[in-house]
């Protein structure tokens, strides 16, 4: 009968002091997607999303780091990863292509709706990959994140732990 019962006895675990309360965490990386810009006019015309990274991870050289990527950015980095890496990227929101049809009654692709559910998409989409601890470890992810540019002629490689 005794073997039954649950082992209600409480677990001795250690006083949380202010530090540990207050202090800042271990590790964090924070990913934050904001401020679309529509630029251009015509065909060439875009969106661009300012990427701000905050965090104490060592393998990122910049602790802070504020770049603008547009949505074929986030394309690249996506085809990047699924090729260089062993992470199960996940999907990018969708290209949208019924709002790029002209005679619409709103935007399409630059009404503030679309763009603002759009930025959403990419911010879960980055915060995915980026906390992914082997996708830290590609060059291409650091570039995207922290390089002003992204070059795409790049040799791709791991980064090493600083």
């Amino acid at each position: 009968m005794a073997d039954t019962i649950a082992d209600t006895r409480r677990l001795f675990t250690k006083p949380q002091n202010l530090n540990d309360a207050y202090g800042p965490p271990s590790n964090f990386l924070e990913i934050d997607v904001s401020n679309p810009e529509t630029i251009g006019v015509g065909r060439g015309r875009f969106t661009t999303y300012e990427i701000r990274l905050k965090t104490n991870l060592p393998i990122f050289k910049l602790k802070e780091s504020r770049v603008r990527r547009r949505y074929s950015d986030f394309e690249w980095l996506r085809g990047e990863l699924e090729r260089e890496s062993k992470v199960v990227v996940p999907p990018l929101p969708g290209k949208a292509l019924f709002r790029q049809l002209p005679f619409r009654g709103d935007d399409g692709i630059f009404d503030d709706s679309f763009i603002e559910e759009r930025r959403q998409g990419l911010e879960q989409f980055l915060n995915k990959v980026a906390g992914h601890p082997l996708a830290q470890n590609e060059r291409c992810l650091h570039m995207f994140l922290q390089d002003e540019s992204v070059d795409k002629t790049y040799t791709p490689s791991k980064i090493r732990q600083a």
